[in-house]
């Protein structure tokens, strides 16, 4: 996707129902990618959205139809053949949110336990009458 005939669109709504309305509209408008999200103080969040030029501009349009109508759309923007940097700095914060995310291994006591319930899951119990 980081060819030559790929956009960045990002769509700012205050608060995340408008955020959540915005980029579903805009995932089913045309065929893009909703790469993240980022939040910031006071309930502005941003979403953003890669393809190509035309499927990236159409789908920031829908996206802020349907913002306004579900709450208050702040502003949208569409990078045309973004440098690549740009979309670096994008990724990277994906990478650190997927990151942040995962699951913290458990300790010892945790994983005993989840291996007595998978033994107890595995052994078949009979009743002989």
């Amino acid at each position: 996707m980081l060819e030559n005939g790929y956009a960045l669109g990002m769509i700012e709504t205050v608060g995340f129902p408008a955020l959540v309305a915005a980029t579903d509209a805009a995932a089913k408008a045309a065929d893009v990618r909703c790469v993240t999200y980022q939040g910031a103080d006071a309930g502005i969040v941003t979403i953003y959205i890669v393809g190509d030029v035309a499927s990236v501009t159409a789908a920031v349009a829908v996206g802020e139809a349907e913002a306004r109508r579900v709450g208050q759309l702040r502003h949208s923007r569409v990078i045309p053949r973004p440098d690549r940097s740009v979309m670096q700095m994008v990724l990277q914060q994906l990478e650190k949110q997927k990151a942040k995310d995962l699951p913290k291994p458990a300790g010892k006591q945790a994983t005993d336990k989840q291996k007595n319930d998978a033994a107890k899951t595995a052994t078949p119990t009979s009743k002989e009458e």
